[in-house]
């Protein structure tokens, strides 16, 4: 397991339930032991620990989920053929978190189901986006790297579905602070809660029209989607979430918030 670190963000433990207003704009392997730590258990030690983050990440490893599922580095797609650059620029799928002309740009590959990826969001997300989304200073984009299991997959497609009607990010929360709740009441990886109801009460929470929402999950209407993703990701090394990149410098795992804000701080200076 990863060294447990001290978050200076401020922030008051995990978040199960955040309500607030996001501005979107569309924009046209080693193995390690802490993989099989549950999820749960993680999620508690941040909870107990209030402001601690584990600065670690979950990588895919051998007869795990993410193995049965083509690994971190995607089908076919050979590693390093993208650059921290290639990753910088946003295609028609990207939803834009912020202003969609910042001076700095935060990618997050991340998979629904990863607990590190819970740990970001719930305790250091806000408070970038206090510091500097909502001041015009960064855009974030979300990406899948949806390598852990069918219910990753099935999350990142829905979340593609809203994306869809303009809500990805909504749907990007009630994700997170769904799994982060069911994983405080013992749930794992692929434990049935990603189901299709679930993800459809979802919907029906973020606001979504329900029956094209639903047409779009039963159909896999985004699975290309997510596919396409997963290969971006592996053709630019990522084989472990969260991976961060911003302003092309790449961050691996749920760091401290410090670590987010030096990297910022320095991408806005070397603007």
């Amino acid at each position: 397991m990863g060294v447990m670190q001290h978050d200076d963000s401020g922030r008051d433990g995990a978040m199960i339930e955040i309500e607030e207003v996001r501005t979107e704009v569309p924009a046209s392997t080693s193995a390690r032991n802490d993989r099989f730590l549950p999820f749960s258990i993680l999620i508690a030690a941040a909870v107990i620990g209030g402001s601690i983050v584990f600065s670690t990440l979950y990588r895919p490893s051998d007869g795990g989920a993410g193995a049965q599922n083509g690994g971190g580095t995607g089908a076919g797609v050979q590693a390093g053929t993208l650059t921290p650059a290639d990753v910088m620029k946003l295609g028609p799928r990207d939803a834009v978190l912020g202003d969609k002309n910042a001076p700095v740009t935060l990618v997050e590959y991340g998979d629904y189901q990863c607990p590190y990826c819970g740990l970001f969001y719930a305790q250091t997300e806000q408070q970038i986006i206090k510091d500097y989304v909502n001041n015009g200073k960064v855009r974030m984009v979300f990406r899948n790297f949806a390598f852990l299991g069918p219910e990753s997959t099935l999350a990142a497609e829905a979340a593609e579905c809203a994306n869809d009607q303009g809500k990805l990010w909504p749907y990007h929360d009630a994700l997170y602070a769904a799994k982060v709740a069911d994983a405080q009441a013992g749930g794992r990886e692929d434990d049935g809660f990603f189901s299709q109801a679930k993800l459809v009460s979802l919907a029906q929470k973020v606001g979504l029209d329900v029956p094209t929402f639903t047409k779009c999950v039963a159909n896999d209407s985004e699975s290309s989607t997510v596919t396409a993703e997963m290969s971006q990701a592996g053709a630019a090394g990522v084989n472990s979430t969260p991976t961060f990149f911003i302003n092309g410098t790449q961050i691996l795992g749920a760091e401290p918030y410090a670590t987010y804000k030096q990297a910022i701080d320095a991408a806005l200076t070397a603007k």
